[in-house]
């Protein structure tokens, strides 16, 4: 079932199941919480307390939030501010998994608030910001594929556009991933809920990027081998580790996975996530 949580500028839905250190689950932008759908219960069954959290705007999340930029806009420190606050409501300490835009986004947290993060990890993170490289919309085809339908969403306002990123952002696919699709589009479709995704494309990682150097806490950032937003996925990776003081993070490639590893490949970003869990969530 739904609950919500009511915090400054609007209420947060979220999906609670487990027991144990709490464990947050944020999905990134134009999407739901039910991305997290297959992860959760394994992070469940492996003694957690897993909450998958619809980011603002979205989902069954409210719409028309205030943004920390003063405009229409959804930034990663908007989404930092809304997982603090989640985390303090629902009892902390907790570790973030953050995706794409939140990858970003668990940054600034666990450097803004280190009482309430235990640690992070980011799964294809946008945490530095990014250059277009041109040559590489030419060379590298999985790249190709992959902008192509993404500029167009956010040129042209198309969720069309989005539903083919969405395809080819995801090599691999579930059983049910057809239904979950639909139900991604008929979310959108809903008034007001496109808009609220544009929002996200208002603003940049620059706030995550100032403040990688102030994190303190452990992290693990979770890279898809075949993940089409990057011409090198696990170079940037390794980018936001040589970003993190030394020591903190680590990168880690699910190889053949494409933007969405945690769908994809839950089984094996589980395996991933829960040893790390259990070295630094008591």
């Amino acid at each position: 079932m739904t609950h919500y949580i009511d915090i400054d500028g609007g209420r947060i839905a979220y999906d609670e199941i487990g027991a144990g250190p709490l464990v947050v689950l944020q999905h990134g932008m134009g999407i739901t919480r039910q991305g997290y759908r297959h992860l959760a219960p394994l992070l469940a069954a492996a003694g957690y307390r897993v909450v998958s959290a619809d980011m603002r705007g979205h989902g069954e999340s409210s719409m028309g939030w205030p943004s920390v930029i003063g405009k229409e806009a959804i930034t990663r420190t908007d989404v930092a501010n809304d997982l603090v606050a989640l985390i303090r409501q629902l009892g902390g300490p907790a570790v973030i998994v953050g995706h794409s835009l939140a990858g970003g986004s668990a940054t600034i947290a666990a450097a803004q608030a280190p009482e309430l993060i235990s640690a992070i990890v980011e799964i294809n993170p946008f945490t530095l910001t990014q250059k277009t490289d041109i040559g590489a919309l030419f060379t590298n085809a999985r790249h190709r594929r992959g902008m192509i339908p993404l500029m167009g969403t956010m040129i042209f306002k198309s969720l069309g556009q989005w539903m083919k990123y969405l395809d080819v952002a995801t090599p691999i696919k579930s059983a049910d991933q057809g239904e979950y699709l639909a139900t991604v589009k008929a979310k959108l479709q809903e008034p007001g809920r496109f808009a609220e995704f544009m929002k996200t494309g208002a603003s940049t990682p620059a706030d995550a990027e100032a403040q990688v150097p102030n994190v303190t806490r452990p992290a693990l950032i979770i890279m898809g081998g075949a993940d089409p937003d990057f011409p090198n996925p696990q170079g940037e990776g390794e980018r936001i580790v040589a970003a993190l003081p030394a020591g903190l993070g680590s990168v880690a490639v699910v190889e053949g996975s494409g933007h969405y590893t945690f769908d994809e490949a839950a089984g094996r970003t589980a395996d991933l996530i829960i040893p790390f869990l259990k070295e630094h969530h008591a």
